[in-house]
């Protein structure tokens, strides 16, 4: 007996069954064939959409003025602090100003002594004891020398620097005994009761702002904290070179957190208008198309290109493709190909107390 001959058999049997699995192996689906798949759907329905526009914008106060000297002088008192607030014509800075008040009395000794002058002469005129004539030269002389009073007055004011308007002070430049001459800067003033965002966009999104929406702005200084305002004005013109237009809203600042120069983001609500949306799960984005998975009345899926618009908060616009009343697949879109039997995912039971 041959003791190789039980090896070759042994041998021919295995690839015999090799052969025959691969061959199996190579034998093609059916499309759409097996299982359906479990899937999560939701059915299309106009919905209110309400999107935004979204910039970076600069705060601004909403008056703001630099304190300068009229005149040159010497810094006499100086009476505020950096950081201060003050009210409107309270008095910052006292400047020397001793030949003034020295002036100041003696035009106004002489506009007294005019209108002494002139009750006498009218008293004489009202007696025919002198002629109108030298009634109206001293009624003259009178009001020379009131207006040589409220000159002298005037330039004693200059002397006396006070605050145009409320506001939060900067820092201070001067200090008593300091020589200031006209346009040596003392503070800064700001009103920041109310904040001016100015920001800017791109000109395509002119018509989708108007006076009046409601803005959102968020600042990094102040994580999670929302400060809501109005949009009051549109540039009249569009940048040539950036092809953009600024625009202005306004940011109520009761507790003065913001100031001047901050970097905010900018978010303008769009007023609410009907529209087809999804959740963006469902989307599908291959290249620059997108598509999603519609199912059929046969419970089969067929994929669908759609033309999507604005995006927020996870949902997405749909603008071209789908229908109101179309069932669409948002979740188990990776197991799916065109065709495919798909069967609703069951509830989750609800969990007992």
């Amino acid at each position: 007996m041959n003791p190789t001959r039980p090896l070759l058999s042994m041998a021919a049997l295995a690839a015999a069954i090799a052969l025959s699995a691969c061959g199996g192996a190579r034998q093609p689906q059916p499309q759409g064939g097996g299982a359906p798949v479990t899937v999560r759907s939701v059915v299309l329905a106009p919905g209110e959409w309400q999107d935004s526009v979204q910039a970076l914008g600069t705060a601004r106060a909403n008056e703001s003025v630099t304190i300068t000297a009229k005149v040159s002088e010497t810094v006499q008192k100086v009476n505020f602090d950096s950081g201060d607030y003050v009210e409107a014509g309270q008095v910052l800075v006292d400047l020397t100003g001793q030949v003034q008040l020295a002036g100041l009395e003696e035009a106004r000794a002489a506009f007294k002594e005019a209108e002494q002058q002139l009750r006498r002469g009218e008293e004489l005129a009202a007696k025919n004891l002198i002629p109108g004539s030298q009634l109206d030269t001293q009624r003259a002389t009178r009001d020379a020398a009131r207006a040589r009073m409220d000159q002298v007055r005037a330039q004693l004011s200059d002397r006396v620097i006070t605050a145009p308007f409320d506001g939060v002070l900067g820092l201070r430049q001067v200090s008593p005994g300091s020589l200031v001459t006209p346009g040596t800067a003392i503070a800064t003033l700001d009103d920041v009761s109310i904040i001016k965002l100015d920001f800017s966009v791109p000109e395509t999104l002119i018509a989708a702002l108007a006076p009046g929406q409601a803005v959102t702005a968020l600042s990094a200084a102040f994580p999670g904290e929302t400060f809501e305002g109005v949009l009051r004005t549109i540039d009249s013109r569009v940048d040539p070179v950036t092809r953009s237009v600024m625009a202005r809203a306004e940011l109520p600042n009761p507790e003065r957190k913001l100031r001047p120069g901050m970097l905010l983001t900018v978010d303008v609500r769009r007023a609410p208008r009907q529209a087809l949306a999804l959740p963006e799960l469902a989307l599908l984005q291959v290249g620059r198309n997108s598509f999603v998975f519609r199912i059929g009345a046969d419970g089969s899926v067929a994929q669908v290109p759609v033309k999507a618009g604005a995006r927020e908060r996870g949902r997405v616009e749909i603008l071209e493709g789908l229908a109101a009343g179309d069932r669409v697949v948002v979740e188990g879109t990776g197991k799916l190909r065109p065709g495919a039997k798909v069967v609703e995912a069951a509830a989750a039971p609800a969990a007992t107390p």
